[in-house]
């Protein structure tokens, strides 16, 4: 091999070099903003904390569920067949309404109550920057789904 074409095996190899640490650090950078980009999105789901059968009421169990919610999030119009739902707000304020009738801010201390056929039409954290936590009991139909999408 000439002198010539070394100096550009090695031009072209320096140039291929730097093309891949940029892909390289690109595609980092990228995969880095989606991970934090979906993360902070994200609600996060029901953490079910205690599911005990009533053995002096068959077929019923207690569901005890925390419920933490991202800043803004909210979940689409849902029931919760077959149970008796209350619930805790434990932190931040939730906006909550049922069966149609006007919604209310609940704030951390304060309690709400679902009876069996209810339509939960606003379930949703009113904050633009805090997150709501709620503790969520149920004298629940051990054969029923906790929530069904309505």
């Amino acid at each position: 091999m000439t002198k010539t074409s070394r100096k550009f095996v090695h031009h072209y190899a320096g140039v291929a070099i730097v093309v891949g640490l940029l892909s390289s650090f690109g595609t980092w950078t990228a995969t880095r903003f989606v991970t934090a980009s979906s993360a902070q999105s994200a609600p996060a789901a029901a953490k079910p904390l205690l599911v005990q059968p009533l053995a002096d009421l068959p077929g019923r169990e207690v569901r005890i569920t925390l419920l933490d919610r991202a800043p803004g999030s909210s979940s689409p119009p849902h029931r919760h067949p077959g149970h008796h739902t209350f619930g805790y707000v434990v932190e931040g304020t939730y906006e909550f309404a049922i069966d149609g009738q006007p919604g209310r801010i609940l704030n951390a201390g304060e309690t709400f109550y679902e009876p069996p056929t209810a339509l939960h039409s606003v379930s949703r954290n009113p904050s633009t920057d805090k997150r709501t936590k709620i503790i969520v009991f149920m004298v629940a139909d051990q054969k029923n789904p906790s929530t069904v999408a309505e």
